[in-house]
Parts: C-alpha cells; sequence; structure tokens
C-alpha cells in the first residue's frame, strides 16, 4: 500500500493541499506507512489531497464513547478562529533577523528554547510540516533557532539564558527536534537530537528523575515529564533510548504517586497538585502506560479539577492544561467528552483582541503556543501526542 501512495502524492501541490484542508474519504494509512511519509517531509493535512484519511491508525486505541464527536465537531468554528488568531499572533512575533532569528522574542523566555520548541509543536498540530505551506518556514525557523543553542555537550540552552534554561527548555526543545527529525529525516537534526537524549539519559538519577540543572542530582516530577516526553518523541523517530532509562523513569513517576490517585512534585513528599497529577498520568501514558489503577485513579483525581474559570488548583495554568488535555485525550471517552469542551470554551473567552493569551508563567508567546497546542489536540497530527 505505501508504494501506492508513493506514487499518488508525487504530483501533489503541498501548499493547496493544507489550503483544501483535509478530507477523510478513502484509505487510511497504518502506522508504518504514515511514518514513512513523514519521514520523506509530507505533512499530515498533505494527506488530504491523496485521500487518505487524517488521522493515523494507532489513534484508534484510544477509548471513544459511543456518542463522542468528532474533531470535526469538537474543533468549532470560534475555536478554528482562536485558533489561527493564536498561530498568527506567534507568526508576527517570531524574529526574523539577528542573533534570536526564529525565536518568539529578543528577551525574557520568549527568547528561548522553550518557547521556540513550544511555538514549534504549536505550528505543526494544524498539520503542518516544516518546508511545506503556509506554516512551514515559520517551524523552520523554530528548528534553526533550538539547533543554534544545542552546546558541545547536548544540553540545550541559549548562552545567555540564565535562569529560565534548564532542563525544562531542553525537555521541549528534544520533543519539538523529535518530531520535526521524523518528517524531515535531517542529518543535522538526528546528530544534535541524540546528542540531546544522550545528555538526558547520563544526568538521569538514580531514583530515575531529573532536577533542574543537567547533573545528576535530586529530582522532581515536573521536570521529570519534560524528559520522558521527549525521550519518547525521540524514540519513537528512530533514536536510540535504552530500556534502563525508560524503566527507571517509569519506576521514578509511579513512585511518585498517592494512594488517592494524584502525584506528588518529589517522591520525597512536597505538594501535591493538579499541574503534578497531569504530568503524572501523562508520563504513565509516554511511557507505554495506559491502563491499570494508576492510570484509573489519576485520571478521576483530575476530574476533580475541571475547567472553571479557576486556576485549577495551584496555578500553573497552561502547563497543567497542557499536561491534564493529553492525559484526558488518552483516556478517550466519557473524559474527554467532558474536558475538551471546557477547556475550549475557556480558551476562546480568555483570548486578548491581538489574539494571544497573556501568562503570568511565562508571557504571552508561550501562553499562545501553550493554548494552540491545547485547542488543537483533537487533531492528532502530532504523533508524539497520540497514543
Amino acid at each position: 500500500m505505501a508504494d501506492a501512495v508513493e506514487q499518488k502524492f508525487r504530483d501533489v501541490d503541498f501548499d493547496e493541499a493544507i489550503r483544501q484542508g483535509v478530507c477523510t474519504s478513502g484509505f487510511s494509512l497504518d502506522r508504518r506507512a504514515f511514518t514513512r511519509l513523514a519521514a520523506a517531509g509530507i505533512g499530515a493535512a498533505a494527506l488530504g489531497k491523496l485521500g487518505l484519511s487524517a488521522s493515523p491508525a494507532w489513534a484508534r486505541d484510544r477509548k471513544n464513547s459511543p456518542n463522542e464527536k468528532s474533531p470535526a465537531e469538537l474543533v468549532t468554528a470560534p475555536a478554528r478562529k482562536a485558533i489561527d488568531k493564536g498561530l498568527e499572533f506567534l507568526l508576527r512575533n517570531q524574529v526574523k533577523s539577528g542573533r534570536n532569528r526564529g525565536a518568539f522574542g529578543n528577551s525574557g523566555i520568549s527568547a528561548g528554547v522553550a518557547t521556540a520548541s513550544l511555538g514549534g509543536l504549536a505550528l505543526m498540530c494544524g498539520g503542518h510540516a516544516p518546508g511545506q505551506g503556509r506554516f512551514g518556514k515559520s517551524i523552520d525557523l523554530c528548528t534553526e533557532f533550538v539547533l543554534s543553542n544545542v552546546r558541545e555537550t547536548g544540553y540545550i540552552a541559549t548562552r545567555d539564558g540564565g535562569a529560565r534554561e534548564n532542563m525544562y527548555g531542553h525537555g521541549f526543545s528534544m520533543l519539538f527536534l523529535s518530531q520535526a527529525y521524523g518528517m524531515t529525516r535531517k542529518r543535522e537534526i538526528g546528530d544534535k537530537l541524540r546528542k540531546a537524549v544522550k545528555l538526558t539519559c547520563q544526568c538521569q538519577n538514580d531514583q530515575g528523575g531529573w532536577r533542574y540543572q543537567p547533573t545528576k542530582s535530586d529530582a522532581d516530577l515536573s521536570i521529570t515529564v519534560c524528559q520522558i516526553m521527549g525521550l519518547r518523541g525521540a524514540r519513537d523517530a528512530g533514536v536510540d533510548v535504552s530500556d534502563e532509562v525508560r524503566k527507571k523513569c517509569i519506576e521514578y513517576v509511579q513512585n511518585s504517586q498517592n494512594s488517592d490517585g494524584s502525584f506528588r512534585y518529589t517522591m520525597q513528599g512536597g505538594h501535591t497538585t493538579f499541574a503534578m497529577t497531569a504530568a503524572g498520568v501523562t508520563s504513565l501514558y509516554s511511557a507505554g502506560i495506559y491502563e491499570g489503577q494508576q492510570v484509573e485513579k489519576a485520571i478521576e483525581y483530575l476530574m476533580k479539577f475541571k475547567p472553571n474559570g479557576a486556576q485549577q488548583g495551584g496555578g500553573h495554568y497552561f502547563y497543567s492544561n497542557y499536561y491534564a488535555v493529553q492525559a484526558m485525550w488518552h483516556a478517550g471517552g466519557k473524559y474527554w467528552d467532558e474536558w475538551y469542551p471546557l477547556i475550549r470554551d475557556q480558551l476562546i473567552k480568555n483570548q486578548d483582541a491581538e489574539g494571544s493569551w497573556r501568562s503570568s508563567e511565562a508571557g504571552a508567546e508561550f501562553g499562545a503556543a501553550m493554548a494552540c497546542i491545547i485547542l488543537q489536540m483533537p487533531f492528532n497530527y502530532v504523533p508524539v501526542f497520540s497514543p
């Protein structure tokens, strides 16, 4: 079947395919064929022009409820408008020249690798690939910026980043580069991604987690989930990640859970929050654990914090909901049916006139990137967010 697909896409106008949107008629791709096309640089949105299913087959592993709405029904017209405005805001604020070319600002967290990586992922979540279509150049710029900040050690951080450039930024960058590498197979991306993965594996502590700096020390769940998702994306893209590293990080996450299903900030104790629980259950999903009492109890715990206009317990609104929407997407069924419309409508309501979402956590560009990722989750275009 893959040979037939390759024959069909030779004459496709990818810009036009992206403008036309995605058609789900015709035959669908299995995971191998989808990955093969992605590796050739074919964006998911372009598959519609070929008469292919927009959703890769492995998404069907989710626990769909009989009345679960389709992506077209969930991502309503107001949501699409909010997404378009948010992505346009990111495009307007992306630096086009100079030292910070590709970043989303010239100072503060907006000028860091974390925001550049999340912005790039937000653009990909609409089905856009590097170098293809309306957002292809912007994704390329994000990639260029992140690659320029991969140090010889493999640590990804801007040279003058200070406190804002820590293992959070490294983890988000590793995640973004893994998706860019999977879609392009460019040698430079692969080489630097492998360096980043090697550094992450080397500084995993004996408990299985990671902390703020790229050294073996103590660990916390907030940093650890960023590394787990980055490693998962890299492994899916064909980069070697040892089973021992994976085993240890799963143990760390599992040992961070409380009896009520919530997760602690550190294994030794620390506060339990909505954010940590969302991060914890997403870590389990990313490590390939989709069922069992730990997952079920964590999802039930999260349902106590359904989006309702409040801070959902403990602040860090965008960080929390970035992981929570992934957790609910994986859980599927009644959980997804309830959760996504609530966070969708809340984000639509809170978007400002220029298209951004003001974030006390990390600035408007960070907020816009996170909000656009959340709103586009039903599309299921970015492999690392899939089951």
